[in-house]
């Protein structure tokens, strides 16, 4: 099987509030730290940033959520005027429970979207006939255990059951008039994660590890071809369609420092493997000769967390971070079917607990830089920015 994207590649044109397509605010909690959780987040959300922290739960935590990505993303053809997409709201929603069954093991259960993006250019948009509307996500189902194998270390793992979807509208070029073609599929795919947790310097200092296994998709789906003039119907017709995926491993490596009892300030530093994105195709299983795979060649990027958090009252907490992203994509592939720059983010949000119930709060602003695309056929340079609001309710006991 190759290393290919394909389908889902298409989709996930737009802006997330993470590099490439990935999508990391699973709690709001998390997010309001701009995501520094792999060495300390001890709620049930830790299913997500690192398995073995769910030991840090009293008995029962169940937090509910959901994100709001609102992205702007402009793209300034070489020579031409600047042109952007619609107004889109994407929001992926977090579940997560976990219970302490006793002192030494706990398990869980995450339900959320780790991948995913919506995107609908303008109407008139010059690259309309590499992508005009998309919209795409990953659901993962998160089966996790965790133990206590030491009083000072922890260890965790859990079972990636991933869901996706995807949805393409773009234009076809016929010289005197354009068609349209719409493509929808699903596939289904397995992974795993793996955690572990230590505590450094007791009350002051702990690290942990967290590492999410690729995971391979083969979707299926259907192509629906539309305004095809009559000369090429014969060539151009309704049929299936396919295209292996494969999402990216990663690994989260984080630290925690206390250095008064209710102030933490944590740093996580991820690695996520885009290098598994080669390529972008579109197989026609019933008409190969519609076949274009393009190359992409994404590489492999580290991005950096920092966040704060400080306890103002028992109840009442308030947080900030920062968030440096990499894209991953060479500027000579650089398209807009999937368009992409560095990112920095700066992320704040408060907490307020109300005995066993709480809520949590985030905000996070996403600058995307200047990214000159030297792609054949359509270079231009890409930026834009992204508003993420989030919110968390959790209950413990």
């Amino acid at each position: 099987m190759k290393k290919t994207l394909s389908l889902v590649a298409l989709l996930a044109a737009g802006t997330t509030q993470a590099a490439g397509f990935q999508i990391n605010t699973q709690s709001a909690r998390s997010t309001a730290m701009g995501n520094a959780a792999a060495g300390w987040l001890e709620d049930s959300s830790a299913i997500y940033s690192n398995a073995a922290n769910i030991l840090g739960v009293k008995r029962l935590d169940v937090t509910l959520g959901d994100t709001g990505i609102l992205p702007t993303l402009k793209f300034t053809r070489e020579g031409g005027a600047t042109e952007g997409q619609k107004t889109t709201l994407s929001p992926p929603p977090h579940l997560f429970a976990t219970y302490r069954v006793m002192d030494k093991l706990a398990v869980g259960l995450g339900i959320y979207t780790p991948f995913g993006a919506k995107s609908r250019w303008v109407d008139d948009f010059s690259g309309r006939f590499r992508a005009r509307e998309s919209a795409m996500a990953v659901y993962n189902i998160n089966p996790t255990v965790a133990y206590q194998v030491h009083e000072r270390l922890r260890l965790g793992a859990g079972l990636d059951i991933g869901r996706g979807t995807l949805e393409l509208k773009r234009a076809l070029d016929f010289v005197s008039s354009e068609g349209n073609v719409h493509l929808g599929g699903g596939a289904w795919g397995v992974g795993f994660n793996a955690g572990v947790q230590g505590v450094v310097v007791p009350k002051l200092l702990t690290a942990g590890v967290h590492f999410r296994s690729s995971m391979d998709l083969t979707f299926k789906g259907d192509a629906d071809f539309q305004d095809i003039p009559d000369g090429f119907q014969t060539r151009t017709f309704d049929t299936t369609v396919q295209g292996d995926v494969t999402l990216p491993a990663s690994v989260a490596a984080g630290i925690a420092f206390t250095p008064l009892e209710r102030l933490t300030l944590a740093f996580d530093a991820n690695w996520v493997d885009w290098s598994s994105f080669e390529q972008l195709a579109i197989e026609f299983p019933e008409n190969p000769a519609l076949n274009n795979p393009l190359p992409k060649r994404w590489k492999s990027t580290w991005n950096f967390h920092l966040g704060a958090e400080y306890g103002v009252t028992e109840a009442l907490a308030v947080r900030a971070g920062f968030v440096i992203d990499p894209s991953p994509s060479p500027n000579d592939t650089l398209t807009p079917d999937l368009p992409d720059a560095d990112r920095l983010a700066f992320t704040g949000g408060v907490g307020y607990a109300f005995g066993a119930l709480r809520a949590d709060a985030a905000y996070q602003f996403v600058r995307l830089a200047d990214n000159v695309s030297s792609a054949p056929g359509i270079p231009g340079t890409y930026n834009g920015q992204a508003h993420v609001f989030g919110l968390t309710l959790g209950y413990s006991q």
